[in-house]
């Protein structure tokens, strides 16, 4: 008998689209190992000089324009993809998905960014017959999001869920799963033997998420957080933003035994286990993969639109608060380095435990569809 397989398409709009299909890879295989899974960002595959130009432009707006990105998301708030749009995804996807499609025959199509989710809709609309479904990345519903020929949504929250409804998306077609991470989020690590392999000490750990859009941007910010180095330990991770840790290293600030500064990698999930407290940008996959760890949050800078929903939804469910002032980093810190010695976290740090959300969920819920 065939192996069932799955095609997941994603878009480099941001890292935490992929993330997410690689999420569902990875889990969908080990929950059964008889299954065969594709990822691709549709774009950058079929377009690959193309792509990055556009996603750096994205960026650059998202950075230097906020505001602008913000007017944009509201303004199309309850819209699906403009005609203009879609006609260029027409134009760029449309037959040279379709001839993917026929070669890889997958049983099931999963989309984790709006723009696949369009393409996959209008090859349903002109025939084609495989189900499609829609994981919703963030803690909001954009109508870019919606096309009635998705067979199935899987979204973060029953608030998410209410908003598709009303946009007249029906009941059977929503499952609320919460945002898929990848199953090394799963599980937690022993403190004490991450503590020796990453060489930090027995000291509250601050975990501070810079990433590529990255937080060199907030110099107060950072200069204030070096203030506590004496009295806690910060581990700063750039991601793939080399200028960013070129310009962290050569400060005088940062060269300290209690400041550990990180490139890319691909142990976040034993960091934030190593950690007492994560300091971010809302981005939806990164506060799911907190959430999952049991880890609080602080938030800072979210851009206009999605980020803003994520964290709203955080703040309100007591995972995470916003730094809107510096009192805020010393509230946190001041609680951190006045903890019980041998405390893990900050008495859990908020309102509620994490036991409400099942990460796996979102993986069972796909292989339901598969049966």
């Amino acid at each position: 008998m065939r192996k069932k397989r799955i095609l997941l398409l994603s878009e480099g709009f941001g890292a935490g689209h992929t993330q997410a299909a690689h999420a569902l890879s990875v889990g969908l295989r080990r929950l059964s190992p008889e299954l065969q899974t594709r990822v691709l960002e549709l774009g950058a595959f079929l377009h690959p000089t193309l792509a990055p130009l556009i996603f750096s432009a994205y960026r650059k707006t998202i950075t230097s324009q906020p505001k602008l990105y913000g007017f944009v998301y509201r303004s199309q708030y309850k819209k699906s993809l403009n005609r203009l749009t879609r006609l260029a995804l027409h134009r760029l996807f449309y037959g040279q998905t379709a001839e993917i499609i026929k070669q890889l025959k997958p049983d099931t199509i999963v989309c984790t960014h709006p723009f696949p989710s369009a393409v996959v809709s209008r090859l349903k609309r002109a025939g084609l017959s495989v189900p499609l479904c829609t994981v919703i990345t963030d803690y909001d519903a954009h109508g870019t999001w919606i096309n009635p020929e998705v067979n199935k949504y899987f979204v973060s929250t029953e608030e998410v869920k209410r908003k598709l409804l009303d946009r007249g998306v029906p009941e059977s077609h929503i499952d609320v799963t919460g945002i898929p991470v990848h199953p090394n989020f799963w599980r937690h690590h022993n403190r004490e033997e991450l503590r020796l392999r990453f060489g930090l000490k027995p000291l509250p750990t601050v975990l501070v998420m810079g990433g590529g859009w990255g937080i060199v941007q907030h110099e107060e910010l950072l200069e204030h957080m070096t203030r506590w180095r004496d009295r806690l330990q910060l581990i700063f991770c750039m991601g793939s933003n080399e200028k960013a840790l070129t310009r962290l290293a050569d400060d005088e600030r940062f060269r300290h035994p209690n400041i550990r500064l990180m490139g890319f990698t691909r142990e976040i999930d034993k960091l934030m286990d190593v950690s007492d407290l994560l300091i971010t940008k809302p981005g939806g996959m990164t506060c799911t993969e907190g959430m999952a760890k049991g880890l609080p949050m602080l938030f800072y800078s979210p851009i206009p639109g999605q980020e803003e929903e994520n964290c709203q939804y955080f703040t309100e469910q007591g995972f995470g608060e916003q730094i809107k002032s510096l009192e805020t980093v010393d509230y946190w810190f001041e609680r951190l380095v006045r903890q019980a010695p041998g405390t893990h976290r900050v008495q859990r740090g908020f309102a509620l435990a994490s036991t409400a959300y099942n990460p796996q969920t979102c993986h069972q819920a796909i292989m339901r569809m598969l049966s």
